[in-house]
C-alpha cells in the first residue's frame, strides 16, 4: 500500500513543508552515496510477498511468512523461506517443483509487497513519531507522511537519516523541503533507517 502513497505523499508533505519550514536558512547538504554496501532483503515473519509461476494459476498467490519463517505452498506443503532473499526463494521453489516432478521447467518470480519484519523509525518534529514497516523503495517523503507530516516547529531541510553501512553508523542530512519542491532527488530508505527531524531555532 505504501507505493500508492507516493505521489499523494509528496504533495501533502510539500504543503506542510512550505508552511512549517519556510524559515529555514540552512544550506542543502549534499547526500553521500555509498555504493559498496548492500541492503538486507531477506524475508522474515510477517513479510508479505507474491509468488507467480508462469502458466500455473494454482501456484500463483500471495503469501505471508509465519512466525517460524515458513509458508504453506500448494503441492510442496511447508517451505522454509525465512532468512532467504527473494532471489533465493525463487531458486528454491523452482528446484522443489522440479525435484517433486510437478513441473519440468518452472518459471517462478517473487515480488515482496510488505517488509513487515523490517522497520524504519521517525522521531523529532513530526506529528506521529514511531516505527513503521519498511516497504521496498520506500522514500523519506513516504516515511514522513506515515508519521503524520511535520509539526510547525520542524526544520525540514535538516532532517537526518542514521543508517548502518558495512557495520558502521553513518548519518545523512536530507533536504526534505527541497525534495518536496522538486529541487532535489528523493532519498530512498533502507531497513533499519532512523529519521530525526530537528526543531527550528528562532
Amino acid at each position: 500500500m505504501l507505493r500508492n502513497v507516493g505521489l499523494v505523499a509528496i504533495a501533502a508533505v510539500t504543503a506542510g513543508i512550505l508552511v512549517t519550514a519556510c524559515g529555514s536558512t540552512q544550506p542543502v547538504t549534499p547526500i553521500p552515496i555509498d555504493s559498496g554496501d548492500s541492503m538486507d532483503t531477506t524475508l522474515g515473519p510477517g513479510d508479505v510477498f507474491d509468488i507467480r509461476v508462469y502458466g500455473e494459476k494454482e501456484l500463483t498467490d500471495t503469501f505471508k511468512v509465519a512466525s517460524d519463517g515458513t509458508i504453506e505452498y500448494p503441492l510442496l506443503g511447508t517451505v522454509v523461506v525465512g532468512s532467504l532473499t527473494p532471489t533465493e526463494v525463487t531458486k528454491l521453489l523452482e528446484q522443489l517443483l522440479i525435484d517433486g516432478d510437478f513441473l519440468k521447467k518452472p518459471h517462478v518470480s517473487v515480488l515482496v509487497k510488505e517488509y513487515n519484519s523490517k522497520k524504519v523509525s521517525v522521531f523529532g518534529q513530526v506529528k506521529k513519531p514511531g516505527t513503521f514497516p519498511y516497504q521496498e523503495g520506500m522514500s523519506v517523503v513516504e516515511a514522513i507522511s506515515l508519521s503524520g507530516g511535520f509539526t510547525s516547529m520542524a526544520r525540514a531541510n535538516d532532517t537526518t537519516v542514521t543508517r548502518i553501512v558495512n557495520g558502521e553508523e553513518k548519518q545523512f542530512t536530507v533536504p526534505v523541503e527541497a525534495i518536496g519542491q522538486g529541487k532535489a532527488s528523493n532519498f530512498i530508505l533502507r531497513p533499519g533507517d532512523i529519521l530525526f527531524v530537528p526543531e527550528r531555532v528562532f
